[in-house]
């Protein structure tokens, strides 16, 4: 039945393999029914029940299909013929019908539940052998397993014992290594501090020396010009100050016998000296008047009708203005220029 199933219905859905099935069920009903009538099929539902059903079963179990059971729920027709036959016939057959439907599920139901039954039997069975399987698998696995870790362990624990001595020899050749090569630098560093002493007392300490000692006498040497210019300079400046204290005191006394001489010729030419001082600073005094003459832009003059106008005027103004002038220095000094032309002048 496995087989036939695949066969014929691998690849195809529930929906497809239900509606196969109804049309094999559909088609072996209507063939018994072309055997029977009407009156036969309706008074006599279990035989027809079981021819169906005794055909069908055979057919389908070939397609691999089980039928547990076949049953009629209801018959009728659209004329309404079965319903005609009398309402105590159709009561006898729905009683009939009722019983054998009643008698055809219990029938299914004990087959359906020996079926499940039996299905469930080999389901446990199946299962408890698959667990009998699994545990003995489960149970060498783990021995195997266990085997298996432990060579496992014992190849690793050997594998890090030989990888840790492997390091340890060749730590301990690395080291011996770094003990020879630092030996050898510190030779060689010796040496080195060796040849570099000696080139630093060739290269360095002795120009080093004589740039000293080069250095000192130059200082010195330094030392002594800038001595003997600081003592030149002092003398210059000494010398210097003296000249010009001299020359100081020279002019100072010559201005006191110029202003002695000065007060001795106030003295026997006292008149004609002030008279000269006058006539010397009466230009400046002209010029002062005539100033603001010189910044003005522009003069208007007013005539009355008589005397000079235009710039004729402007200059008789300033005429009149210095005409003036020996009466003003007379009343300022009380010397009158007009009278000191005509007076002897004294002499000691």
């Amino acid at each position: 039945m496995l087989a036939a199933a695949c066969q014929m219905f691998l690849g195809k859905t529930e929906a497809e393999i239900a509606h196969i099935a109804l049309e094999t069920l559909e088609g072996h009903q209507r063939a018994i029914m072309a055997h029977m009538t009407v009156e036969e099929i309706y008074k006599d539902r279990q035989k027809f029940s079981e021819q169906v059903f005794k055909v069908a079963s055979s057919d389908l179990v070939n397609m691999g299909i089980s039928v547990v059971s076949y049953t009629l729920k209801d018959i009728h027709d659209d004329q309404d013929y079965l319903h005609s036959l009398g309402k105590a016939r159709t009561a006898q057959v729905q009683k009939d019908a009722r019983i054998g439907e009643a008698e055809a599920k219990r029938d299914a139901g004990i087959r359906e539940a020996k079926a499940k039954q039996e299905k469930v039997s080999a389901q446990y069975l199946s299962e408890i052998e698959m667990a009998k399987a699994q545990r003995d698998y489960e149970l060498k696995k783990a021995a195997y397993d266990i085997e298996v870790n432990t060579r496992r362990a014992q190849a690793d624990l050997a594998y890090q014992l030989q990888v840790a001595k492997t390091k340890q020899q060749i730590e301990e050749q690395r080291v011996q290594v770094q003990v020879v090569e630092r030996a050898q630098q510190v030779a060689v560093q010796e040496q080195e501090i060796a040849r570099r002493e000696k080139e630093l007392e060739a290269r360095v300490r002795k120009p080093a020396e004589a740039e000293r000692y080069k250095l000192e006498r130059l200082a010195e040497a330094e030392k002594s010009q800038l001595i003997m210019q600081a003592e030149a300079e002092a003398e210059s400046v000494r010398m210097r100050g003296e000249a010009q204290a001299f020359a100081i005191g020279a002019r100072a006394r010559a201005e006191a016998e110029q202003m002695a001489k000065k007060a001795e010729a106030f003295q026997l030419y006292q008149e004609a000296a002030q008279l000269d001082m006058l006539l010397e600073k009466l230009p400046q005094v002209a010029e002062e008047i005539s100033g603001p003459l010189t910044s003005a832009n522009k003069i208007t003059m007013v005539s009355s009708g008589s005397g000079a106008v235009g710039a004729a005027k402007v200059t008789g103004e300033v005429l009149d203005i210095l005409s003036r002038l020996p009466e003003s220095v007379e009343r300022l000094t009380g010397i009158s220029i007009s009278q000191v032309n005509h007076k002897p002048l004294r002499t000691a």
